[in-house]
């Protein structure tokens, strides 16, 4: 701590300091030149006045500074927030030219009439694994039904089996309680095709007398009177002859990668038979 007489000495020399400022004012303006005593008072004085003022400018500019760094900061965090929002909406762009462009290469790959057929998006998948399905953003307000097929640029996707509003539930070709009526597209041997995983189904019912043979192309008959005539299934991959039986143990590989699924076209016609009969008519 400062001594008293320290402390004395120092409002000693405030006071002249600030007597000497009193001076030098009231004599600003009665003399064109400094008299010596006012000359020694500005050399000892002036040195004291430039540091204050040296460190006044310092400290207004560090806060300047300081402010100015704010406001950089602040404009940082807005644009970075801008750029983030840009690149979220770029991505959502080019994720629906994306769907766009799928759903327009689905429909160049079925030859469907206006209103027979309508685009949906899968956007949830079965979350017990116990069935094979998928959920899809249509339903009654789309006039989605029950039992109504759905397919895809590759071919035979499922079936309708629940709708509600805006959401319909799609029962998978590959799931075991699916099952497809079916002909071998070159030896034309019927069939009925069943779901066992993902990457394989079973092609049942056909007599040990067809030929069928590996790399076969499996198509919908239409007889089951949900898909119309000449879907594609999938390929034969495997084909043996079961000892003591009525009937060939054929494996297929479904066309559709459901793996990858995502868009899908649910076909409108409830009966593609009868249609196809009125048609003709």
């Amino acid at each position: 701590m400062l001594s008293d007489k320290r402390i004395t000495r120092i409002w000693i020399l405030v006071f002249l300091i600030f007597l000497a400022l009193i001076f030098l004012s009231s004599n600003a303006g009665k003399s064109k030149s400094w008299n010596p005593v006012v000359k020694v008072l500005i050399e000892l004085l002036a040195p004291v006045q430039k540091s204050v003022k040296e460190g006044v400018n310092y400290s207004t500019g560090l806060w300047d500074k300081y402010v100015a760094l704010i406001g950089t900061h602040e404009e940082n965090k807005r644009l970075k927030a801008e750029i983030n929002r840009l690149v979220i909406e770029n991505s959502r762009h080019r994720e629906l030219i994306s769907t766009y462009e799928r759903i327009q290469n689905m429909l160049k790959a079925r030859d469907f009439a206006a209103g027979d057929y309508l685009a949906a998006q899968v956007i949830g998948r079965d979350p017990t694994g116990w069935f094979k399905s998928v959920i899809i953003d249509r339903g009654k307000n789309s006039g989605i039904k029950e039992s109504m097929p759905v397919v895809n640029a590759d071919g035979v996707v499922g079936q309708i089996v629940s709708v509600s509003y805006h959401y319909s539930k799609v029962l998978l070709l590959i799931d075991q309680n699916s099952a497809v009526d079916c002909i071998i597209e070159r030896s034309r041997d019927s069939g009925i095709v069943k779901g066992i995983s993902s990457e394989k189904c079973t092609l049942d019912y056909v007599l040990k007398t067809s030929d069928v043979r590996p790399g076969d192309t499996v198509i919908t008959s239409g007889l089951d009177r949900v898909f119309p005539k000449g879907n594609h299934i999938g390929k034969v991959i495997e084909v043996k002859d079961a000892p003591g039986g009525l009937f060939k143990d054929i494996k297929i590989k479904p066309s559709v990668d459901f793996a990858r699924l995502e868009e899908v076209l649910v076909i409108l016609r409830e009966d593609p038979l009868l249609n196809s009969s009125n048609e003709k008519q």
